[in-house]
């Protein structure tokens, strides 16, 4: 399996974002806790619009929250 190249910065938005739990942010963007989990942890990339939504909820451009690293 293809290693995924999507590396993220969620983490960290979180918890500036008063320490935003996972479940907070998943209610936001319309997906399970479990997504962001995988998300966050580098183990699912996420849709291109999933990914705009997750950073527009940190009130962030994509770059800030996610890497692509071909």
């Amino acid at each position: 399996m293809a290693k995924i190249k999507v590396s993220n910065t969620i983490r960290k938005c979180r918890f500036e974002a008063d320490e935003m739990t996972q479940k907070a942010l998943a209610e936001h963007v319309g997906v399970t806790r479990q997504t962001i989990i995988a998300i966050e942890g580098a183990k699912y990339s996420p849709t291109l619009e999933l990914a705009f939504q997750i950073a527009a909820v940190f009130d962030k451009p994509l770059g800030d929250v996610f890497t692509y690293d071909p």
